[in-house]
Formats: structure tokens, C-alpha cells, sequence
């Protein structure tokens, strides 16, 4: 399968609305803006979906942005001024829901492009939530245990009455973890005591499982990723058994993701993190590479493959090339190295709008984020469930649930390319752009 070029005319035409769309609005565009590249995506899947104009303006901006700067107490004694954000992007179909991430380059427009990706990726598993995301600036790797415990107390109690878990559920991100969930978790419900301790529970997901967090949560994003492969790959004449791949990124949905396509047979040849590159034509064994990355922070100097440049990793030839790092590293530049003709992009926009470009031209396929990168909160969700229900799962069944959820994902966007006769990155935003446009229609606009 070869992604079908759009024609001049329509790319010209989503250009104009893009740009009419951003003077309505008052928004001066920026090419490297996230924001600003995420919602070009956005305009054009609504333009082939023949979106009304109104909807089209209601999901370009979001809803809320919340920004908020907190005091804390540091471990010399000194207090340090830290900004966090949240930003609620869309609830049309349920309350919002996103990750807050621990990063020292984050700025609003970053969250305020996650959240419509959460938006998008909600709607497109068919999980009853909105989109949104939060982040607080700073380097977790600089800062003690304590400071980091204190850092997210004073956070969610900053942000306590714009959340809940009936409002807005935040979920971990990059640089934090289920520790740093049962801190918010604890301070959310001293924050508010009226409400019933167990459903205020459900306030955050990817908790540890003994605060209520669900069986499965921390490898769904991995999971789902591959359950995306097992039903788009075949398409390609790819099996996986048979596959060597790239992995681009090798935190939490990286070390899931390869680990779990071992288990299946595949192998993994070439693997980069910000600490290095490395190739092994006879693959590299990715449990012995989770046990020395943990240890040593990192993949650099693993003794059972080569140390290569960065260039060179992304020149591999490999049947499948998988992204799972921060957003925006395939860039033009990079995406005329990459030697493989499929690429999972298994975080949040791991493709410029450059590189997309650059990835059309030469016909590789871009198995698109919102569908790769979607089992975190669909099993989130499913944490949500339990929860309220205090029926917990187990893992067979959220498995189970989530290879449904994902699956049929996958085919809605599969059917969405061959119906709007575009790429599969922008057919999944089309599908999610569907449903919720449906919902609007049934809504209206109050009053």
C-alpha cells in the first residue's frame, strides 16, 4: 500500500482554510509552533470531512488554559518559584482527560497541542473522555525524591479546583511515574475531604495497583502499539515474526513496545536514546538492554552492540522504523535518512510537518499517533471504570479489552483513508473528527 499524494489543488485549498482559520482566530501561525502544526492537521482532515465552519473553529482552540505558579521548598532551604500548566482542550464527549509531564522545555502551546491529540486519540478508541494535558516545568533528574514529592503536592493543590474525576483526570507523562501519581492522588483527596474517598479516586489514572490502579497500565501504551501492528501490518506484507526493526526512544512505550515484539519474534537491530545509538545486525537483545539502561541511565556503552552516530541510526534499513521519543524529532532532515517504508510513530507527534512532507514524497507509510500511541488512555480509561465500579480487572481481560478497543481503531482508519482518499495519519484524524462531529451535530451549541 502507497499513500495516495493529495493533489495540488486540495493541498492548496487546506493551506488557505489553515491560514483563514488562524486570522479568525487571531493566531499569527508559526511553522515550528506544535500547536500551530498540530491544528494544520486538524483543518485538514476537517475540510475533507466537509466539517462545519463552526465546529472547525470550536476545535482549533482549546477550552481552558490554565497556567500556575507555585512556591516550594527546596532541599537547601531555599523556596523556588516552579509553572505549571493545564490546559482542557475539548469534553464534548465526557470529561477531560491527559498526562502531566516533569520536562524543562515545555511551554503552552506544547500542552495546548497534546490535549487536541488527546482529543483525537479519545475519539478515535471510542472511550468517553476529552482531551487535555499539564506539565510543570522543571528537570526531575536534578531534583531529590523529596523535592519531587513536594513539587507535585504543591501542583495539584494549585490545580485542585480544576480537576476531578468527573471534570478532568490527569494521567502520567514523560518524567513522571506512579509514585508521582499516589502523591497527587494522597493530596487531591486531603484537599477534599467532602468527597467520597473512593470515587475521588478516580481523579488520576496509572496509579500503583494498591491505590486502585489498574492491572496492564504501565505497558498499554507498548501494548496497544503492538496490537496496531498485529492488525496494519499485514497490509504491507509484513509479518512480524519475520520483522527487524528501529527503535527510536527507549523510556517507558520504547522498552514495552520491544519487548513485547521480541516475545513475538521480531527483532530489534538498531536502538537510539538521548544518550547514544546502537546497532546489532544479529539483533540486540532488549531484556539485557533494559537491565543495563536502567542501571546506567541510558543505552550508551552497551557492551553486546555497536555504538553508532545518529545519522547512521536512522539510516538502518529495517522493515519497520518505531518512534517512541519526545514529539517533533523526525523532522525533514531526518526523514530523508530514514531506510525502511513504514514508520509507527508510537508518541505524540513524533512527525514535523516538514518531515510528513518529506515522508509522502518518498512513499513511506506513517502509522499515525493517535492511533499508535492510544493504549495509555484507553486502559486509563478502563482504571476509570474500576474505580467507580470497584470491580477490578484482570489482566486477561484488560487485554483483552484493550486489543478490541485498539483493533477497531485500526479499522476505522483504514476505512476512513480509502473513504477521504488521504494518508493514514490524516485518515485518523478524520475518524476522530467524525464521531465528534456527530456529537456536536446531536449537541448543537448552547445556548
Amino acid at each position: 500500500m502507497h499513500s495516495p499524494d493529495q493533489p495540488p489543488d486540495i493541498a492548496s485549498q487546506t493551506s488557505q482554510l489553515a491560514a483563514s482559520v488562524f486570522e479568525e482566530l487571531h493566531i499569527v501561525p508559526v511553522a515550528s509552533n506544535p500547536f500551530h502544526q498540530t491544528i494544520e492537521r486538524v483543518v485538514r482532515a476537517a475540510q475533507l470531512i466537509d466539517l462545519p465552519h463552526h465546529q472547525k473553529l470550536i476545535f482549533v482552540q482549546p477550552n481552558n488554559e490554565i497556567i500556575v505558579h507555585f512556591p516550594v521548598l527546596m532541599d537547601d532551604g531555599h523556596h523556588q518559584i516552579f509553572k505549571g500548566y493545564r490546559v482542557q482542550h475539548n469534553n464534548a464527549l465526557g470529561p477531560y482527560k491527559g498526562g502531566f509531564r516533569f520536562h524543562p522545555r515545555i511551554c503552552l502551546d506544547g500542552a495546548k497541542s497534546l490535549a487536541v491529540l488527546m482529543t483525537l486519540k479519545s475519539a478515535l478508541v471510542r472511550v468517553p473522555f476529552g482531551g487535555s494535558s499539564g506539565a510543570v516545568k522543571c528537570n526531575p533528574h536534578e531534583l531529590s525524591n523529596e523535592e519531587l514529592m513536594r513539587i507535585t503536592r504543591r501542583f495539584c493543590s494549585s490545580i485542585s479546583n480544576h480537576i476531578g474525576p468527573d471534570y478532568d483526570i490527569p494521567a502520567p507523562d514523560l518524567g513522571t511515574d506512579k509514585q508521582i501519581m499516589a502523591w497527587f492522588v494522597d493530596t487531591y483527596q486531603r484537599l477534599t475531604p467532602d468527597h467520597d474517598q473512593q470515587n475521588s479516586r478516580g481523579v488520576i489514572t496509572g496509579k500503583p495497583i494498591e491505590l486502585g490502579g489498574s492491572l496492564g497500565r504501565e505497558k498499554a501504551c507498548g501494548q496497544g502499539l503492538v496490537y496496531v501492528l498485529d492488525e496494519m501490518l499485514p497490509d504491507f506484507g509484513i509479518d512480524i515474526e519475520n520483522m527487524n526493526f528501529s527503535m527510536l526512544g527507549f523510556g517507558n512505550v520504547g522498552i514495552w513496545t520491544a519487548q513485547l515484539l521480541e516475545d513475538m519474534g521480531a527483532k530489534m537491530v538498531a536502538v537510539s536514546d538521548e544518550t547514544g545509538s546502537l546497532h546489532n545486525h544479529a539483533g540486540i537483545n532488549v531484556k539485557a538492554l533494559i537491565r543495563y539502561s536502567e542501571k546506567n541511565r541510558g543505552i550508551a556503552g552497551f557492551p553486546d552492540a555497536e555504538e553508532i552516530s545518529t545519522d547512521d541510526f536512522y539510516r538502518r534499513e529495517v522493515d519497520l522504523f518505531i518512534s517512541a521519543a519526545v514529539e517533533h524529532l523526525i523532522d525533514g532532515e531526518k526523514a530523508a535518512l530514514i531506510n525502511a517504508p513504514i514508520i509507527a510513530e508510537g508518541g505524540n507527534a513524533q512527525v514535523t510537518s516538514e518531515g510528513e512532507a518529506v515522508l509522502t514524497q518518498r512513499g513511506i507509510e506513517t502509522l499515525p499517533d493517535i492511533l499508535c500511541s492510544a493504549g495509555g488512555v484507553t486502559v486509563s480509561y478502563f482504571e476509570w471504570v474500576q474505580n467507580r465500579s470497584l470491580h477490578y480487572w484482570s489482566i486477561q481481560e484488560v487485554d483483552t479489552q484493550l486489543r478490541n478497543h485498539m483493533v477497531l481503531a485500526a479499522r476505522r482508519v483504514k476505512v476512513a483513508r480509502v473513504r477521504y482518499e488521504c494518508d493514514l495519519r490524516t485518515a485518523a484524524v478524520c475518524a476522530a473528527l467524525d464521531h465528534i462531529g456527530k456529537v456536536y451535530d446531536w449537541r448543537g451549541i448552547f445556548p
